[in-house]
C-alpha cells in the first residue's frame, strides 16, 4: 500500500473520522501491523483513556446439542455422548449462584443452534421439561437465574428471529451472536462451515438486524484463521459496521483467534499466528473507531497479551473465577490477579464491566427492557460500570482500600490527556465541560494523579489548616407540598410520605434550640425545611425574628434558594425587595441547598415542580448582589452522569467569576436508603467512594481560584470517608450540627453531632491543624471555643406536632419548576 494511504488513515483517526468502504478495503493489502497498531491504539487511548475492561462470569453451557456441524467446534456433541441433552434448571441454578457468591454478575448462556430441529433426543428432552423449543427453556432458565441470583443473563443461542429477539429481551439485557464470517464460500464443500445452516453469512447478519431493531445491545465479531482471506475479514467487519451504524446496537467487536482442537476435521489446520491477530484487531479498531469497544479473548493467546493490548483492544471479554471456557477447554482463564498484572504492563487499568456496557447501561429508557431497570441500577455506577464494593452514603461499611491507598500511592502512569488538564487546572485556568467530564473519569494511576493534584493544591491554597463551625441545625417543618423523588424527608398529602409524623416547630422550640446552641457554644444556626402549603413569606420573617430575639448574637444561616423564591413569590415580590427584608429581619447568610444537580435535564426527572437551574442561579445573583454571602451544593450519585456534574460545576464557577458570592462548595451525596425514587427501582445507590473522593478532588480543581473552601459532609460520607476526602482536596468538615434530620431520615447511620472535641480529634489524626471558625470563615471566638469544649448534652429535642389544617392564604400552591424552562449557559 503507498504511503498516502497510511497517511490518511491516520488523519481520519485524528479528525475522528471513519475509513470510507474504498480506504477500508485497501487496508487489507497493508503489511505493515506496527503501524497500525499506533493509529489503533491512539483511537482507542482517544475513547478508553487507560482503561480494559472484563466481564466477570459464569459459563453455563445449557445444552451441547447443535443442529450445525461447524469443522473446529468441540463445543457440539452427539446425544450418546452427552449424560443428558439439556442443564437442569437446578444445575443452572447451581452455577449461578456459586458465581453470584463468587462476585459474578454475569451469566453467560452458551448453547447449539436449535438441536430440535436435528435431534430426536433434545425434541424428548424438551417435553418432559416441558418446553416447545430450546428457546423456551433459554426463556425460563435465564428468568430464574436473573430472579434467583441477581447474575445478569446473557445469551448466545445463535440465530434468532425477531419474536424470538422480543420474548428474549426481558430477561436478558444484552445478547449476541459471532458473524464469524461474511464469506459465503466458507460454507462450501470442504470448509469450515458447510452442512452448518445458520452459518450462512446473510442468516447471521440477519439477526444482527432484528436485534437492532428490537433495541437489544448485542456482542459479535469475527472468527480468523478459519480459511478467509484478510479482505474478507474486512468486509466482515464492514457489514458489521453497516449494522451498527443504522441502529447503534453493536456493544462490542471480538477478534477471535482460531484454535485447533483434537477430534475435529480442523484438528490439523495451522492456527493463526500472532502478527494475524494483532493486524485484524488493529484494522477492527481503525474501521469502528475511538468509541467501540474491541475484545480479544485472553485465554487463546496467553503469554502475549501487552502485545495484544497495544494493537487496540479494551476488553478482554468474560473471565470467570468458577466455569472453565467450554467453548475453548484446552484453554484455560487466566486468574485475575494475573490478568490485572499485564494490562498493568501495558499501561492501563484492569476494571469490571456488566454484561450490558457502559453507554448503554447508561440509556436504560432505550435499550433495556423497564423489568430490568431496577437491577442494572442496583449494579452500576454514574458511568455505567459496576460497583465493586459495597460502600454507599450513609452506611456504616468502611471505605474500599483501593481508594483509601491510592490517596497515598504516588501514580507510575498518567494518562498524557490528564497530566494537561491537571497542568491546566493547577494554573487556575477554566477547564471545558470535556476536561471535566475526563477528570471524573479517572481510575487507576489516572484516579491516584487527580486525588494527589487536588490534593497538592489545597496545600498551597490553605495550608494544612482543617475548619470546622459548631453550629445547629433546625428544620421547622417536615411537611412540604413539593413531590422531589430524592426526599424521605418531607411529610404531607402532596409530598412522597415515607416515614415519621408531620410536624411544625412553634417560635418557642426554634427560641429554645437556639438558646441551647449558644449555651453549647454554637456561632451559627442553620435552618431550612420543607415548603409547608401556609408559609408565605412573612413566615420565614416571622422565624427570623424569634431567633433574633431569643439570641441576637446567632449567626442565622437559612432559607434555601426555593424557600426564598417562595417566600417572594407568596408576597408578590421581587427577588431584591425580599432578600432585602430578610436581611432585615436578620438572616445573615444563605444556604446553596436545593441546587441538587444543575442540569434541567435531571431536575425534570428528580424535582420537575421545584426551581429550574436558571431560576436557582437567579436567586444565589440576588442574594450575592443583596450582599449576602452563600453557599454552593451539589446531590449526586442518583440518576445523573458525569456530563451533569461537569455542568453543574461550570454553572457555579460561572456565577462566582462574575459576583464572588459563594463561601464554600459542599459535595452531598446522594443517600438512598429511604428515598423514594430508590425504592421504586428508578435511581442509583448513591455514588460510590471513588466518585465521592472524586467529587471532592475535581471540585478543587474546577473551581480553583475561585472558590477557595471545599467542605466534606461527616454525616454522609462518615468519619473515614471525610478523612479520605481531606487528602484529596477538600479543607474544611462544616458544622457539628447537634440535630440532624435530613439525612437522617433518607437513612444515614452517622449520627446527629460531632462535637468540636472530636472534629479536633480527627483533624489532628491526619497531623492537620484543626481551626473552629464562624459561617464566614473568621476564627470563632475563645470564648465561643470554650464554651464548646465544656458543652453538655443536649436535651430532647421536641417536634411540635403539625395541626390539621386548611390553607388559609389564597392562590394556587406554587411550582416555579412548571412555570417553564429558561435556557441556561
Amino acid at each position: 500500500m503507498a504511503q498516502p494511504i497510511l497517511k490518511r488513515v491516520k488523519l481520519l483517526a485524528e479528525q475522528g473520522d471513519l475509513p470510507d468502504e474504498n480506504l477500508a478495503l485497501k487496508l487489507a493489502d497493508e503489511p505493515d501491523t506496527a503501524a497500525l497498531a499506533e493509529v489503533a491504539s491512539f483511537l482507542r487511548d482517544t475513547g478508553f483513556h487507560n482503561l480494559v475492561t472484563y466481564s466477570r462470569k459464569v459459563f453455563i453451557p445449557l445444552t451441547h446439542l447443535c443442529r450445525d456441524v461447524c469443522h473446529y467446534c468441540t463445543f457440539a456433541q452427539v446425544p450418546r455422548k452427552l449424560k443428558a441433552p439439556y442443564m437442569t434448571p437446578d444445575e443452572v441454578l447451581e452455577i449461578a449462584r456459586h458465581g453470584a457468591e463468587m462476585g459474578c454478575k454475569e451469566a453467560l448462556f452458551t448453547l447449539g443452534e436449535k438441536p430440535e430441529l436435528r435431534y430426536k433426543a433434545a425434541r424428548e428432552a424438551l417435553a418432559d421439561l416441558g418446553f416447545a423449543s430450546t428457546l423456551d427453556y433459554l426463556h425460563h432458565v435465564a428468568e430464574r437465574v436473573l430472579k434467583e441470583t441477581g447474575l445478569l443473563p446473557h445469551l448466545n443461542p445463535g440465530t434468532m428471529t425477531p419474536v424470538e429477539l422480543t420474548r428474549l429481551r426481558p430477561v436478558s439485557p444484552s445478547m449476541g451472536i459471532m458473524l464469524e464470517s461474511l464469506s459465503d464460500r466458507l460454507c462450501e464443500k470442504g470448509m469450515p462451515h458447510y452442512g452448518s445452516p445458520d452459518k450462512v453469512p446473510a442468516v447471521r447478519i440477519q439477526t444482527l438486524i432484528d436485534a437492532g431493531k428490537a433495541g437489544i445491545p448485542f456482542t459479535t465479531g469475527i472468527l480468523i484463521g478459519i480459511g478467509e482471506t484478510r479482505r474478507e475479514r474486512v468486509e466482515s467487519l464492514l457489514a458489521i459496521r453497516a449494522v451498527h451504524q443504522q441502529y447503534g446496537h453493536i456493544q462490542e467487536i471480538i477478534v477471535q483467534n482460531f484454535r485447533a482442537k483434537p477430534e475435529t476435521q480442523m484438528a490439523s489446520a495451522p492456527e493463526p499466528d500472532l502478527n494475524e491477530l494483532l493486524w485484524t484487531i488493529a484494522v477492527a479498531r481503525i474501521l469502528f473507531g475511538a468509541e467501540m469497544s474491541v475484545q480479544a479473548p485472553p485465554n487463546l493467546s496467553p503469554g502475549v497479551l501487552p502485545q495484544i493490548v497495544a494493537a487496540g483492544i479494551n476488553d478482554w471479554g468474560g473471565v470467570s473465577p468458577l466455569t472453565p471456557d467450554f467453548v475453548n477447554p484446552e484453554a484455560p482463564w487466566p486468574h485475575l490477579e494475573d490478568l490485572s498484572r499485564e494490562t498493568a504492563a501495558a499501561g492501563k487499568h484492569l476494571h469490571e464491566r456488566l454484561t450490558i456496557y457502559p453507554a448503554f447501561a447508561r440509556d436504560l429508557a432505550t435499550w433495556v427492557d423497564p423489568s430490568l431497570h431496577e437491577r442494572v441500577l442496583e449494579l452500576v455506577d454514574a458511568e455505567g460500570l459496576p460497583r465493586t464494593d459495597g460502600w454507599c452514603p450513609g452506611s456504616d461499611i468502611e471505605p474500599p482500600k483501593k481508594v483509601m491507598d491510592a490517596l497515598k500511592t504516588p501514580p507510575t502512569q498518567v494518562s498524557a490527556d490528564l497530566a494537561v488538564i491537571l497542568q491546566r487546572a493547577e494554573q487556575g485556568e477554566d477547564l471545558t465541560e470535556q476536561e471535566v467530564v475526563r477528570l471524573f473519569s479517572a481510575r487507576g494511576d489516572d484516579f491516584n494523579a487527580v486525588v494527589q493534584a487536588a490534593d497538592a493544591l489545597r496545600a498551597r491554597v490553605n495550608g494544612d489548616t482543617v475548619s470546622y463551625v459548631v453550629n445547629r441545625n433546625i428544620n421547622y417543618t417536615n411537611i412540604c407540598y413539593f413531590k422531589c423523588q430524592f426526599c424521605a424527608f418531607s411529610k404531607g398529602k402532596l409530598s412522597e410520605n415515607l416515614r415519621g409524623r408531620p410536624y411544625d416547630l412553634s417560635h418557642e422550640e426554634i427560641q429554645r434550640r437556639t438558646r441551647e446552641a449558644w449555651d453549647r457554644g454554637a456561632t451559627e444556626v442553620c435552618m431550612q425545611g420543607g415548603i409547608h402549603p401556609e408559609y408565605t413569606g412573612d413566615t420565614y420573617i416571622g422565624i427570623l425574628q424569634a431567633v433574633r430575639e431569643a439570641v441576637p448574637e446567632m449567626h442565622i444561616h437559612a432559607f434555601s434558594p426555593l424557600e426564598v423564591w417562595q417566600g417572594a413569590a407568596t408576597l408578590e415580590l421581587d427577588l431584591d425587595t425580599y432578600l432585602q427584608r430578610v436581611k432585615a429581619a436578620g438572616l445573615s447568610t444563605l444556604p446553596g441547598t436545593a441546587a441538587e444537580i444543575l442540569d434541567d435535564e435531571v431536575r425534570d426527572i428528580i424535582c420537575a415542580d421545584k426551581i429550574n437551574t436558571a431560576q436557582w442561579l437567579e436567586v444565589m445573583k440576588a442574594a450575592h448582589r443583596a450582599g449576602f454571602r452563600t453557599t454552593a451544593t451539589i446531590m449526586y450519585g442518583h440518576v445523573e452522569r458525569p456530563e451533569h456534574w461537569a455542568r453543574h460545576l461550570l454553572r457555579i464557577r460561572g456565577l462566582q467569576q462574575e459576583t464572588g458570592g459563594f463561601t464554600e462548595f459542599v459535595p452531598l451525596p446522594f443517600v438512598h436508603m429511604e428515598a423514594p425514587m430508590y425504592l421504586k427501582g428508578k435511581a442509583r445507590k448513591g455514588p460510590t467512594f471513588r466518585e465521592a473522593v472524586l467529587m471532592h478532588a475535581v471540585a478543587r480543581l474546577t473551581l480553583h481560584p475561585h472558590i477557595q473552601n471545599i467542605q466534606t459532609s461527616w454525616v454522609k460520607m462518615g468519619h473515614a470517608g471525610i478523612k479520605a476526602c481531606l487528602n484529596a482536596g477538600c479543607n474544611d468538615m462544616g458544622g457539628t450540627l447537634m440535630n440532624e434530620s435530613i439525612s437522617r431520615a433518607a437513612g444515614t447511620t452517622h449520627g446527629q453531632e460531632t462535637s468540636p472535641q472530636v472534629m479536633s480529634q480527627m483533624i489532628e489524626e491526619m497531623h492537620r491543624i484543626p481551626r473552629q471558625r464562624t459561617t464566614l470563615y473568621e476564627d470563632a471566638s475563645e470564648e465561643r471555643i470554650a464554651v464548646g469544649i465544656a458543652a453538655g448534652e443536649l436535651t430532647e429535642i421536641i417536634l411540635t406536632p403539625a395541626r390539621k389544617y386548611e390553607r388559609k392564604r389564597s392562590g394556587p400552591l406554587l411550582r416555579p419548576g412548571l412555570i417553564g424552562a429558561v435556557e441556561v449557559d
